[in-house]
């Protein structure tokens, strides 16, 4: 069940959509049950569903087109690395190796002590600052150099 904090927050993102467009509100609603539940299992997503009034079939449409949602269990801090063209052009593919070599996992792999999940993600739309990434979806760091990615990594841990 969806519990109390995220369902007053489903219910402020609600009031932003008339009252017969619920299912405006799916994409906040999954964002806030991955951040309370640290990712969405098919029963989380038919929650939503549900609260929203929309087919499970729909909001499971959402849920697995955005790669910000993760439908497993991940590390406890999650990032992701654009490697889209700007990004490539100033070089992520170095910042992706030092990620890679330093946590010791590729894309899609969570580190063994279950801290660290890397992720390649798409275009985030702050090219001016590539390359960068995001943790949690929620921190964007740019310009980033191996060292600045060590220097994020260690105010992590």
């Amino acid at each position: 069940m969806l519990s109390a904090e995220a369902i007053k927050k489903i219910d402020y993102e609600l009031t932003k959509y008339p009252a017969n467009q619920r299912q405006a509100a799916v994409m906040s609603a999954l964002r806030i049950v991955q951040t309370e539940r640290g990712w969405l299992s098919k029963a989380s997503i038919s929650e939503v569903a549900a609260y929203l009034c929309m087919p499970d079939i729909a909001a499971m449409e959402v849920a697995t087109f955005y790669n910000m949602y993760d439908l497993e269990p991940i590390g406890k801090y999650k990032i992701t690395v654009c490697t889209n063209i700007s990004c490539m052009l100033r070089n992520s593919d170095s910042i992706v190796n030092h990620l890679q070599t330093k946590l010791g996992v590729g894309f899609g792999e969570v580190t063994a002590d279950g801290k660290f999940c890397l992720k390649e993600g798409e275009c985030m739309g702050a090219c001016g600052g590539a390359p960068l990434m995001t943790v949690n979806n929620h921190t964007m760091h740019e310009f980033l150099t191996p060292e600045s990615v060590d220097a994020i990594l260690e105010g992590l841990k």
